[in-house]
């Protein structure tokens, strides 16, 4: 490996600079100083001596390079060279390049085991990124064509402009990384606005870290067979914003100035209910240290890393599935920027030329990721650079894995409330709520993922504050109210006397709720309802029944697809149902058949990119289209319905063609069972359709012949009734379950499902809103079915409930002109 002098009439200088350039390197890189003079102190000046001893212990075979600050620093080191043997002379290069840029640019490319004039040719080229941001010679100059230009052969290119918040950061970057790979070509991106690349569209980092924000130009080219398929899968992929639609509310980090209230309080948004009062705890990450020892053979230690890389895969697959199964598809999105991560040559290219240079596989690993973490570290973009904590998570999860260590994730120092810029799904799902009191983030929304994991967690949480939290020392006592919004820096005795009581009251309210959860949803006058759980695994059963769960009502399987490289087969899926409808104990368990679509691509899955997800091949179009993942789930639902009560549910259904083709699939999913000799199922096997679509409420009665029950998913019903992308942060708070057109739409539902003697549950966010139950109780609906910790609050209010009132009342909100007049309707009657 080539080594490297630097050498500075400062010797603070020479050694500041060669800390940055190890950083940037690696500690691999053999890099020296002549800074200042040999003397006490080191005053400013040089010595050729002293440059010539730097020589010496930098030498290497491949050869030395020098950079020079300025001056006789540069005839300094000219007679260095004239005093060492005349054998070294022509392995030592005295470089014109840039002191401190040249020297992070040779650290990196002599980390490469790059020759001599590669490493001197990136240092000369040392200042080329900062000229090109600064448009300084021509850099910025863009063309401003943007139809397809088609150069010889296959090669073509296109220009776009990104238009989604955030730019190409680690997530749309992912996708595009995706749709470039899964063409037969070979495709690059340049940012013709910020005169940077190109970079291999194969590689989410090299992406990524072109610094592409919104308003930037960009060019795409590709070469190879399926060039201009490629180019029009980029475009459309770009069309769609880079599919950022359905991520956006959890990536908005952007942090607010902190509001104060006219106390002197802070303001946020509350997000998750209750109370706490404790001392101030930041996150803090244990660093994994590393060993010392000598390296084995190149090819034993590159083994041992990509058994690493392998182990950190499976792990962050199912960090991807559990934060799937809690928060959704959107939260778990970054896991697959993560996983990503992990097939970039960005990133692994450089650990195994290290390791072939006689690096051990954990030095080699952690100088990569370092080098990497600081490109993204060095973007202009705070956003962008927000993102140097996925690589630093993705490659500490590898480097635990090489050390045989367990990986701690950041914890705080003690019991507390904690205070973060924002938080990761996997660093919310992580908490311990015996150990975490409270939460307080700077940034974020009440659509965040902090705010949906918290409430799952039952922790006080209050989101969106300021920038100022950050600054709040730890062990500042800190009082948060998840109910007002309101935190309390240092509060008094008072105001934390009045916050325990209020959560005692709370914590209270909620165990007895969950006492009477066991007991039966029954009204005042004698309607029973069945209250039952969603849930995204058999795992999640268990607490579903401690809480008074009567069943699941919403066993969403696609968490069995996510995150994998392969599709489950039947057995596998048989084996999953099973074990949930065995935790039952004898209670329904419904089985959502798979509900993804281009909205939420599978990896396993080739599907054409599509200008409207939400309107296009998703829930049941998607397993009719393709019938060898549509008919294992029937095969392995229906041997699980051989010996438990099952409920079989078609998502998304939107025509009366679409259910019968979904039943005659189901019907020979029968026949093919009985053939393998698996037993029929029971004869209590009831069929339902998800009513997301409003052409399915509307249609209700033709539908009703050929299904035992409805279900109505009051999240998309009210998506696509209202025309609100949810994903959308602009208009997102217009997506009210309560708006009069969702409710006629759940009345017109049940108004056919009771003509036809079929009932109706509600599985969507308003099933677990207490407010909401005598509503839905009076349109008809006779099964809610909710996270497990709303189920006691829901009994509850079923049991304080007589259905002629809540006829009239709905009867009433149906009438009324718009959500917050609903809204205000039951406030008046609580």
């Amino acid at each position: 490996m080539v080594g490297i002098v630097v050498v500075s009439h400062s010797f603070g200088l020479a050694e500041g600079v060669a800390e940055l350039a190890r950083q940037m390197g690696g500690p691999d890189v053999r890099i020296e100083t002549a800074g200042g003079l040999d003397l006490p102190d080191h005053p400013i000046g040089t010595d050729a001596v002293m440059v010539m001893e730097a020589v010496e212990r930098a030498w290497s075979t491949e050869g030395v390079l020098v950079l020079m600050d300025l001056g006789s620093a540069v005839l300094s080191a000219e007679m260095a060279l004239e005093m060492l043997p005349e054998e070294h002379r022509a392995n030592i290069l005295l470089c014109e390049g840039p002191l401190i840029e040249g020297a992070v640019a040779a650290a990196v490319t002599a980390k490469l085991g790059s020759s001599l004039e590669a490493v001197a040719a990136e240092a000369r080229g040392g200042l080329a990124s900062k000229l090109a941001h600064l448009g300084v010679g021509g850099a910025a100059a863009a063309a401003a064509a943007v139809e397809p230009t088609t150069a010889s052969g296959e090669e073509a290119s296109i220009q776009l402009v990104v238009e989604n918040e955030h730019g190409l950061h680690a997530r749309p970057a992912a996708r595009l990384v995706q749709v470039a790979s899964s063409h037969d070509a070979k495709v690059w991106v340049r940012n013709l606005t910020a005169g940077r690349g190109p970079a291999d569209a194969h590689s989410v980092n090299a992406v990524a870290t072109l610094g592409v924000r919104r308003g930037h130009r960009i060019e795409v080219a590709a070469s190879g067979p399926q060039a201009s398929q490629a180019l029009e899968a980029v475009t459309a992929l770009a069309a769609r914003n880079f599919d950022e639609a359905a991520v956006a509310p959890s990536d908005a980090v952007a942090v607010p100035t902190m509001v104060r209230g006219a106390n002197g309080e802070l303001r946020g948004f509350p997000v998750s209910p209750g109370a706490a009062v404790g001392p101030a705890r930041h996150l803090r990450a244990t660093p994994l240290p590393l060993p010392r020892r000598d390296a084995g053979p190149p090819p034993d230690e590159r083994s041992a890393l990509d058994r690493a890389i392998g182990a950190a895969r499976v792990d962050i697959a199912a960090q991807r599935e559990a934060v799937e199964r809690r928060a959704g598809t959107a939260e778990a999105g970054i896991f697959e920027a993560h996983l990503l991560f992990l097939q970039d040559d960005e990133l692994i290219g450089p650990a195994r030329e290290a390791i072939q240079q006689g690096a051990t596989a954990e030095h080699a690993w952690t100088a990569a990721t370092d080098r990497l973490t600081a490109a993204w570290e060095a973007l202009d973009d705070e956003y962008l650079r927000a993102r140097a904590d996925d690589v630093r998570s993705v490659g500490q999860q590898v480097l635990a894995h090489l050390l045989g260590t367990p990986l701690a994730p950041p914890r705080p120092a003690g019991s507390g409330v904690l205070l973060a810029r924002d938080l990761t799904p996997a660093e919310t799902a992580g908490l311990d709520p015996d150990v975490v009191l409270g939460i307080v983030t700077a940034a974020g929304g009440p659509t965040s993922h902090t705010a949906v994991l918290a409430r799952s967690l039952g922790i006080p949480a209050v989101v969106g504050v300021g920038a100022a939290l950050l600054a709040v020392e730890e062990g500042t006592s800190v009082a948060v109210d998840g109910t007002s919004g309101e935190v309390t820096l240092a509060p008094s005795d008072e105001v934390a006397t009045r916050l325990r009581a209020a959560e005692r009251r709370r914590r209270a309210e909620t165990d007895d709720a969950r006492r009477e959860g066991a007991q039966p949803a029954t009204t005042v006058d004698g309607v029973m309802v069945e209250v039952s759980a969603n849930v995204g695994a058999p795992e999640e059963i268990a607490q579903a029944l401690a809480n008074g769960a009567d069943g699941v009502g919403l066993f969403r399987t696609e968490f069995l697809f996510m995150g994998r490289d392969r599709m489950p087969d039947e057995d596998e899926q048989a084996a999953v149902y099973t074990r949930a409808a065995e935790a039952l104990e004898g209670r329904p368990l419904l089985l959502r058949t798979l509900d993804v679509g281009a909205d939420k691509p599978l990896p396993f899955l080739a599907q054409p990119p599509e200008d409207n997800p939400f309107l296009g091949v998703r829930g049941i179009r998607l397993g009719l289209a393709m019938p060898a993942v549509l008919d294992p789930q029937l095969r392995a639902i229906l041997r699980t319905a051989a010996a438990h009560p099952v409920r079989v549910m078609f998502p998304m259904v939107a025509t009366v063609q679409e259910l019968l083709d979904a039943r005659a699939a189901l019907d020979h999913a029968r026949v093919e069972i009985l053939a393998a000799g698996h037993a029929p199922p029971r004869e209590d096997l009831a069929v339902g359709v998800m009513v997301e679509v409003p052409s399915a409420a509307l249609t209700a009665a033709t539908l009703a012949p050929f299904v035992d029950f409805f279900s109505i998913g009051t999240n998309d019903l009210t998506q696509y009734a209202l025309a609100v992308d949810r994903g959308n942060g602009r208009v997102a708070g217009l997506a009210d379950a309560l708006h009069p057109a969702v409710l006629r739409l759940i009345g017109a539902t049940c108004d056919a499902a009771a003509a036809a003697d079929r009932w109706v549950g509600v599985c969507g966010e308003l099933a677990g809103d207490t407010a909401a139950t005598p509503l839905l109780l009076g349109l008809g609906v006779r099964e809610l079915s909710m996270p497990s910790p709303a189920i006691g609050f829901v009994k509850r209010a079923v049991r304080a409930t007589r259905v002629d009132e809540a006829r009239a009342l709905a009867a009433r909100a149906m009438a009324c002109p718009d959500a917050a007049a609903v809204r205000s309707l039951l406030a008046d009657q609580a």
